[in-house]
């Protein structure tokens, strides 16, 4: 699909050129806090098909899927341009937005629909979960 980036371009990560198939918009608080927005978006993919360029800093926290969750951001624009989460080691989750690419694909799973915003409607071939999409021991 190309590239993911930062608002200043500091930031870059090659993708792979095949879109990912796990497209998650999440409406947990902190991904609302994260992101500024009623929901936050993510495509993940595994870590190892994922190029990073420039230098990127980190912050860590309790997720409200169990575990730990590190967000990564550029340190000169602020913005969130991917993150780990604790509980699905090899993946990396890249922010739809990042990518800036409108036809990238819908989300298949909507997670915390238990905190998702009245006016939100995220239809399609999607799967609805009121908290997270597997217990917080999962792995």
């Amino acid at each position: 699909m190309g590239d993911a980036r930062c608002s200043c371009g500091a930031v870059t990560l090659s993708l792979p050129e095949e879109p990912s198939r796990i497209v998650v918009a999440c409406h947990c608080i902190d991904c609302q806090r994260r992101t500024g927005a009623p929901f936050g978006a993510g495509a993940y993919y595994p870590a190892e098909l994922v190029a990073i360029s420039g230098t990127s800093k980190e912050f860590t926290h309790a997720a409200a899927s169990g575990g730990e969750i590190h967000n990564y951001f550029c340190p000169q624009c602020g913005s969130t341009v991917y993150w780990k989460l604790g509980n699905m080691p090899g993946l990396i989750a890249v922010a739809v937005g990042a990518m800036a690419d409108p036809t990238y694909p819908t989300p298949v799973i909507s997670v915390f629909e238990q905190s998702k915003h009245h006016w939100v409607r995220i239809d399609g071939a999607v799967e609805h979960f009121r908290q997270n999409r597997l217990p917080k021991n999962s792995n």
